[in-house]
């Protein structure tokens, strides 16, 4: 199948392709755009059926497992528009820290994105919210998400108070089900990937779903300049 071929297959679940492109795609995969066509990377992405597929994960529609799911989680998706994009995969919960995860799943760190909880402190008032940034990426906590927030000082919320707001498992912290008051600062290149895992509020399965489909979710601000590339020495 050419490229211009599944281009004709609109309609179709979003295909899961990630970095430089190819022309042509193995035989056995059924590959659709809904919105545009994205390049793939050969052996790490690719569509079974009409759900995403990613380096190892068993990926399966995430509305038909609550159990892989925060309880937050799973009320969260079954309100948004775009629960059908959204996948599941069970895995160890003893790998689900990122460097772990990625190294035993065959999951690219471009396609892994870390949910973090902050607390910005103003005039005596806290207030909290969540960064979505790429795993090959920081964020600029203390620059860009603190101007956003409008707060004098920010940091990370602790672990126990992490878990406590959230009612999800530190290490599986996903945007899917925070508190609806807490905005969410998603960095630009976590919605141009064509497919990223994020946690599921569990550190026993993680979530699949077409990047761009962040964007419509409540509480979501794409704030640019929000992270900046890893180097060799960060």
């Amino acid at each position: 199948m050419t490229l211009p071929q599944a281009e004709q297959g609109a309609g179709l679940h979003m295909a899961l392709l990630l970095g430089g492109g190819t022309s042509g795609y193995p035989q056995g995969y059924r590959l659709g755009y809904r919105d545009r066509a994205w390049p793939w990377r050969p052996r790490a992405c690719g569509v079974i059926g009409t759900m995403m597929q990613i380096g190892t994960l068993d990926v399966t529609p995430a509305r038909s497992r609550p159990d892989l799911l925060a309880p937050a989680t799973a009320e969260a998706l079954s309100a948004w528009s775009r629960v059908d994009d959204v996948g599941v995969a069970p895995i160890d919960p003893d790998l689900a820290d990122t460097a772990a995860f990625c190294a035993a799943y065959g999951v690219p760190l471009a396609a892994s994105a870390n949910c973090v909880v902050l607390a910005g402190k103003r005039e005596g008032q806290v207030r909290m919210a969540a960064c979505l940034v790429l795993a090959t990426t920081r964020a600029d906590v203390n620059g860009v998400a603190r101007r956003w927030l409008d707060v004098r000082k920010i940091s990370f919320a602790p672990m126990d108070d992490a878990v406590a707001m959230t009612g999800m498992e530190y290490g599986g912290i996903t945007p899917v089900g925070l508190p609806a008051e807490w905005p969410i600062l998603v960095d630009p290149r976590v919605i141009q990937e064509a497919a990223i895992v994020i946690g599921s509020g569990i550190r026993g399965s993680k979530l699949v779903l077409p990047g761009a489909a962040l964007r419509d979710y409540p509480g979501v601000a794409v704030v640019e300049s929000l992270a900046s590339p890893l180097t060799p020495s960060s």
